[in-house]
């Protein structure tokens, strides 16, 4: 299963109810099709960057989180579906980060080891 990062603006409401709801929806709709949901992040309240508009409301501050999960292209598509007919969500990106874990990982850097000569090995005279 591909590995992907959901990014998505929410409408802001003061209880936290509803952020959590939505959150709670997005990962149980990914994990009831059979994805793996690896990280959910909440990165606070904020003003957006331009005033935005959707189903019919404007919006100058939204909540922002990210979603990082497993899943098949269908789910996929079911899920940004289900973003679409939301009225709390007012943008959502998803992103393919790779097509396996391994993709994503990094190794760690190969390192040279150097085996250092010892002093009882070299030898220098130092005779004038």
């Amino acid at each position: 299963m591909p590995l992907y990062q959901m990014f998505c603006i929410a409408s802001h409401f003061r209880e936290y109810k509803h952020i959590k709801d939505l959150v709670t929806m997005s990962a149980m709709h990914v994990m009831n099709e059979g994805g793996v949901v690896r990280n959910i992040q909440f990165s606070g309240t904020q003003t957006l960057p331009q005033r935005m508009r959707r189903h019919k409301q404007y919006y100058t501050v939204g909540d922002y989180w990210t979603m990082h999960f497993d899943t098949s292209p269908r789910t996929l598509r079911t899920l940004a579906g289900l973003m679409r007919r939301d009225p709390r969500i007012i943008r959502w990106t998803m992103l393919k980060l790779g097509e396996k874990a391994e993709d994503v990982v990094t190794s760690p850097e190969q390192t040279v080891e150097r085996h250092l000569q010892t002093s009882s090995s070299r030898t220098t005279s130092w005779s004038s």
